[in-house]
């Protein structure tokens, strides 16, 4: 039959945030309460449990059976950072697409690492979009869907323009008087469609890449 003191104890062990000890116990039970008698009824009560008490480090907390360790298994995806690379290539994406690397490069001033773009395809943050119409055909990339969700925007109209970032300090306020915010989609559009299953034009472990003179 449980006792007050074995459900007192059981209350408190099942709200606390970590194990407690006897003397914890002692400080919220009534005074000559036995604890240890009721300890040792709760591991009777719970024995063979999905739930069992358990001694650590001498506190006692209660704990998921080890042999039933295996239904708490869970698989989440982190989110992964963007290093400051990908911001930037992001953005550049965002307000000049369709671009292409070559076109990115000169904006941002610096060669892109070979994971930059890697990473934001696999990401689904970019997409390529076609092939321009010149010398080599290079690939044009663009940004998804799942980057206007991401960043919570119903287009790519509402993207940020030069007041907003001044505003926001993202922007200096000695700029040249001619300086403008591209309109995101105004870049060059002769293009063609990639053709399903075309690769991009590189494709490497960016977990394990540096970008030269960043």
């Amino acid at each position: 039959m449980t006792t007050t003191t074995e459900r007192q104890v059981e209350a408190l062990l099942f709200a606390a945030a970590g194990p407690l000890s006897l003397d914890d116990l002692a400080k919220r039970l009534p005074q000559g309460a036995d604890i240890e008698a009721a300890i040792a009824g709760l591991a009777q009560t719970y024995e063979g449990r999905g739930v069992e008490l358990a001694c650590v480090a001498d506190r006692w907390r209660f704990q998921t059976a080890a042999d039933l360790a295996f239904l708490m298994t869970e698989e989440r995806e982190e989110p992964r950072r963007l290093s400051k690379a990908a911001q930037e290539t992001l953005a550049i994406i965002a307000y000049h697409q369709p671009v292409t690397r070559a076109e990115i490069e000169a904006v941002r001033g610096v060669q892109a690492s070979r994971g930059t773009l890697d990473v934001l395809l696999e990401l689904g943050l970019v997409r390529m979009r076609g092939r321009r119409r010149t010398p080599g055909r290079p690939v044009t990339y663009g940004t998804t869907d799942a980057f206007l969700e991401h960043y919570g925007l119903a287009t790519l109209s509402d993207l940020p323009g030069a007041a907003d970032m001044r505003a926001a300090g993202l922007l200096s306020l000695d700029l040249p008087p001619d300086f403008a915010v591209p309109a995101p989609g105004g870049g060059i559009l002769d293009e063609d469609p990639i053709e399903d299953g075309e690769a991009p034009e590189f494709h490497t472990d960016f977990l394990g890449e540096e970008e030269q003179g960043r």
